[in-house]
């Protein structure tokens, strides 16, 4: 086996620089202090480079690049973050805003389709007003047409009566006239003197008066039906009154 002597040179490195050797090798990963060992012969002895600080220089050195390269790389990396956490949300607020614009949209289009519903609504309530008032009856400004129109009402609401009672007891009353007045009896000495074709005082007019016709004790029409409404609360039907009632 050859033996190997080592140069007093490097026999002479002392522990200090040894471990700076060991160091500036971990640190660079790349150069390598190569100290070849010849083979020798027990007499002879073979010289070697001394080592020297260049490599330690060098590689110390571009620490700082390393470090500024490093640097710029988590700088690039948190830019790349701030940019993607703004992309997304600009994205988000993007997607809201859309989904208000659509919720509006909605609200505006539901609030157009009840209003036209209405409008509609309105019109055929309108029509259908119209085409009543055209159907009605075309009654005669006299006794014969308020008895005729005060009948229609009276049917509507459920009044008993027939033309020939009503006309009966409105002779006896007022002999048809609707301008008519008590001022001589016991209801014209209390103030409520008997008004109208079939003379009815104002808290009994008031009490029997049928909705849909005029609020008037004068009014003809108004005057039978709240006639007739009661006496068919008191008689059963106008055609069972056949004196003062």
């Amino acid at each position: 086996m050859p033996e190997y002597n080592i140069p007093r040179q490097l026999s002479r490195i002392t522990k200090t620089q040894k471990l700076s050797a060991l160091g500036i090798t971990a640190v660079a990963g790349a150069a390598t202090l190569a100290m070849s060992l010849t083979p020798v012969s027990a007499d002879t002895t073979v010289a070697q480079p001394a080592l020297t600080p260049a490599a330690f220089t060098t590689l110390t050195s571009e620490i700082p690049a390393q470090r500024a390269s490093i640097s710029q790389q988590h700088g690039a990396a948190e830019e790349a973050a701030r940019q993607a956490a703004a992309a997304e949300a600009k994205k988000k607020a993007e997607a809201k805003k859309k989904a208000e614009a659509k919720k509006k949209a909605e609200a505006a289009k539901k609030k157009a389709e009840a209003e036209r519903q209405a409008k509609a609504e309105r019109a055929k309530k309108a029509a259908a007003s119209r085409a009543a008032e055209r159907a009605k009856p075309a009654y005669a400004n006299n006794l014969d047409g308020w008895i005729r129109e005060s009948l229609d009402i009276m049917k509507a609401k459920g009044i008993p009566g027939t033309y020939h009672g009503i006309h009966r007891n409105i002779i006896r009353e007022s002999s048809g006239n609707p301008n008519a007045i008590n001022n001589w009896d016991i209801n014209a000495r209390n103030g409520v003197p008997s008004i109208g074709l079939l003379q009815v005082i104002k808290p009994t007019f008031d009490a029997y008066h049928v909705e849909g016709t005029k609020h008037s004790q004068w009014d003809p029409v108004a005057n039978i039906v709240a006639a007739c409404n009661y006496a068919a609360d008191r008689y059963g039907s106008i055609d069972n009154v056949f004196g003062a009632y």
